[in-house]
């Protein structure tokens, strides 16, 4: 299919649509994004870059950019909360040489995409709240200004209050997990290596990794409570009641949250994977087609999997409703997967003490320490899969 013929819109300036943008320019179509703030930018958080999302990222042009803007990382280190000791670890090192696990700013990729997208002539369109999208064979957004937007494709990658997608689905209520997470960056203090820690207590754990030049710290912070959140990134909290949560923790533990202030919080919602991810002249990708729990550090990189994958699969098709099947088919078994395998990691990392959490985490200690290559093997489905290889519409 040729796509220098296509006017494709994008709704959302996140990673996901920045990266569908970039991809779907350099095949040749004509792209503008959509964004309903008044700048592309991104809040101030960490993600974790891994080698299956990097890939899309080094297809882009755009690898050898991120890396040095990030920290590479050399562990997933899993750690007993209240003592500070190690369980086990995933030993990043042993990963092949073409593949490389970073520790990234939001703020940073996001930048470099929407740079990279400027420059290479993708139309960038601030202030453009989307109020309804209408299928057909020229799709027309009406935004809340009342103005309309007509195009040969639009594509959702507007997230988990997406108005694409409920275009394309029937409404769909999520559920509370019955978790809520903090998120903060704070000064690197505790001489942090470059590893992801995983700090694991009963009912609770708390990820954190370095980033940029190493002197700041990542900070994602999970609890188990009846309590409902709302399920927003905007919403910020005491920074007592993140301390209170992880008051049972270790010392470093202490001293990094001791730092925190004023920190995100948000309700943990599981959404289910969206039946239909494509219509007439429509697509869905990302969270707006999958959202996922943060327990695998997978959204972004699913985001990114999902826009190389329907810009090649457009690619390469006959004409765009083959296109478009052909995305949904390549991807909702792979996301399904990485969906189902970051919810029992909740559970995973809140064992209680007893038998159980002891079994567990013998068996994992044992493992990591006398086969390493055995237990990075363990992952080899997920970081080593790569959307950029060709394939066979």
């Amino acid at each position: 299919m040729d796509l220098n013929a296509l006017d494709i819109t994008v709704i959302g300036g996140g990673i996901g649509g920045l990266t569908c943008a970039l991809a779907l320019r350099q095949r040749g179509a004509s792209v503008t994004v959509l964004e309903q703030a008044q700048a592309i930018t991104e809040v101030g958080a960490g993600i974790q870059v891994s080698p299956n999302g990097l890939r899309v990222i080094e297809a882009l042009g755009l690898g050898d950019d991120l890396a040095s803007r990030s920290v590479q990382g050399q562990a997933v280190s899993l750690r007993n909360g209240s003592t500070g000791s190690e369980v086990a670890r995933l030993d990043l090192t042993r990963l092949p040489p073409d593949q490389r696990y970073l520790f990234v700013h939001r703020a940073d990729l996001v930048d470099l995409l929407s740079a990279a997208a400027r420059d290479q002539g993708v139309t960038v369109r601030l202030l453009q709240r989307v109020d309804t999208v209408t299928p057909g064979p020229r799709p027309r957004i009406v935004l809340a200004t009342g103005d309309t937007r007509d195009a040969d494709l639009v594509i959702g990658a507007d997230g988990i209050h997406s108005a694409a997608r409920p275009v394309l689905n029937a409404t769909q209520k999520p559920f509370f997990t019955g978790q809520v997470a903090w998120r903060c960056i704070v000064p690197n203090s505790t001489v942090h290596p470059a590893h992801a820690r995983v700090h694991m207590g009963p009912g609770r754990h708390m990820v954190t990794y370095p980033l940029r030049d190493g002197s700041l710290l990542n900070v994602v912070a999970v609890e188990e409570r009846a309590q409902w959140a709302a399920e927003s990134w905007s919403q910020k909290d005491d920074a007592d009641n993140l301390r209170k949560a992880f008051a049972g923790f270790d010392a470093e533990v202490h001293q990094i949250l001791s730092q925190a202030e004023a920190p995100g919080v948000w309700g943990l919602f599981r959404h289910p994977v969206a039946a239909c991810w494509h219509g007439a002249g429509m697509a869905l990708l990302g969270d707006a087609a999958h959202p996922t729990l943060p327990f695998l550090a997978q959204g972004a990189n699913m985001a990114m999997e999902d826009a190389w994958v329907l810009a090649d699969a457009l690619a390469q098709a006959s004409d765009m409703d083959a296109g478009l099947a052909a995305y949904q088919l390549r991807r909702k078994a792979r996301v399904t997967r990485v969906i189902d395998a970051a919810s029992k990691n909740a559970r995973n990392y809140h064992l209680s003490p007893g038998p159980f959490r002891f079994a567990a985490h013998t068996a994992l200690g044992l493992l990591s320490r006398v086969s390493p290559g055995q237990m990075l093997g363990r992952f080899d489905w997920l970081y080593g899969y790569d959307v950029t290889r060709p394939q066979i519409a």
